[in-house]
């Protein structure tokens, strides 16, 4: 009897040996910036909306813990390797080393410019979840680069329609003094036109030690001499914008990087299972899950629903993927320019206010199309 147990015992060891040695093994790779001045203490402790809340690879980590048990079933391990790098040489270097040593997708959080020259350097498919500027899908897009962060103009167009769908049509836009703001702020600009909204007035805003130029923030002076329904902020630094609600010279509501923001997660959202995946991301990573945190988690299921629908030669194709992100419909990356096309959260910080595309907004064949560049404007030379 002792001789059979030993036997069995021997075959099972065995056979788990064997099936361990086919197991198909990918990897997923996490290139994102050393230092990262988005992430320092005192910007973490403000949680300014809209801005990140730690690293990327929370976001990952939770999104292949998940799918632990699938990819065990389906005889697949994928693995996360990270790296920081500090320059747009090293981003591109670590591109290659990383494809070169058995990533099969790649995801960054890095800016625009090293963003373009990861997906340059290399073939695989490239997951932008940390950089929103519209000329990633646009101008400087690429056939093999993806977004799950949404684009500036998805975000611009979301509080368009709710301000429509308000009847908050006369718009006071405040705008920054940084490069990054200007660029924006015509984001901002071309969404109200898109949607028949009036910007009564653009006023710059510059934050200041000076106190010669303190009346260039005050926002009873910026928010004065006009008529308006709503204010919307235009801020990339976020201080400005979080402490412009009730300070208005008229008592009204402030959109944009203050007040109602348009985001891809909050982590008071309530509905389509979506408080279980920000508990579980609480509990793994000690802290609420933010838009980033989402965009990331979402990378890592796009990465394992490709290997899943793969072969032990590699993923299928992300554009062929149906997605589930606790929103309440399928996800799916644009084939024109790479971008997830997703409804976005309009949060005041507390909760959830309501989504968008708004009730009423009408597309002839995807709703979520109305947010973002779509198909027929051809801004993406590369299809995907």
């Amino acid at each position: 009897m002792r001789r059979t147990l030993d036997t069995v015992a021997g075959l099972l060891a065995a056979l788990t040996l064997t099936c361990a040695a086919h197991a198909a093994d990918f990897r997923v790779g996490l290139i994102a910036v050393a230092d990262d001045p988005r992430l320092d203490r005192d910007r973490l402790e403000r949680a300014y909306l809209g801005h990140p809340g730690g690293s990327a690879a929370d976001g990952l980590n939770l999104a292949l813990d998940d799918a632990a048990f699938e990819l065990e079933a389906a005889d697949r391990r994928l693995g996360l390797v990270e790296t920081e790098v500090a320059s747009v040489e090293a981003a591109r270097a670590a591109a290659a080393r990383s494809v070169k040593e058995g990533a099969v997708v790649l995801v960054v959080d890095l800016p625009a410019p090293w963003v373009l020259a990861v997906v340059d350097a290399v073939r695989v498919p490239v997951i932008n979840v940390g950089e929103a500027a519209d000329a990633l899908r646009e101008a400087d897009c690429r056939a093999n680069l993806f977004h799950t962060l949404p684009s500036e103009r998805m975000r611009a167009d979301a509080l368009a329609q709710t301000l429509v769908e308000r009847r908050w049509r006369k718009v006071l836009l405040l705008v920054g003094s940084t490069p990054a703001d200007a660029a924006r702020g015509a984001v901002v600009e071309a969404a109200a036109k898109r949607y028949g909204l009036m910007v009564v007035a653009k006023k710059p805003f510059r934050r200041s030690a000076d106190p010669r130029e303190r009346d260039l923030a005050n926002p009873q002076l910026l928010t004065g001499g006009n008529d308006y329904d709503v204010v919307w902020v235009v801020d990339s630094d976020g201080e400005f914008a979080r402490a412009l609600p009730y300070r208005t010279a008229q008592p009204r509501p402030v959109v944009g990087d203050g007040g109602l923001v348009a985001l891809a997660w909050h982590a008071q959202f309530e509905r389509f299972g979506a408080p279980q995946v920000s508990r579980r991301f609480q509990k793994a990573a000690g802290r609420p899950m933010v838009a980033q945190d989402w965009a990331a988690w979402l990378a890592g299921k796009a990465a394992v629903a490709a290997v899943l629908s793969g072969d032990d030669k590699g993923p299928a194709k992300l554009t062929g993927l149906a997605l589930d992100g606790s929103k309440g419909v399928a996800l799916a990356f644009r084939p024109w320019d790479g971008q997830l096309r997703q409804p976005l959260l309009l949060t005041d910080g507390q909760g959830v206010v309501t989504t968008a595309p708004v009730d009423g907004i009408l597309h002839p064949r995807n709703a979520l199309d109305t947010l973002g560049a779509d198909e027929a404007e051809k801004r993406c030379a590369h299809p995907h």
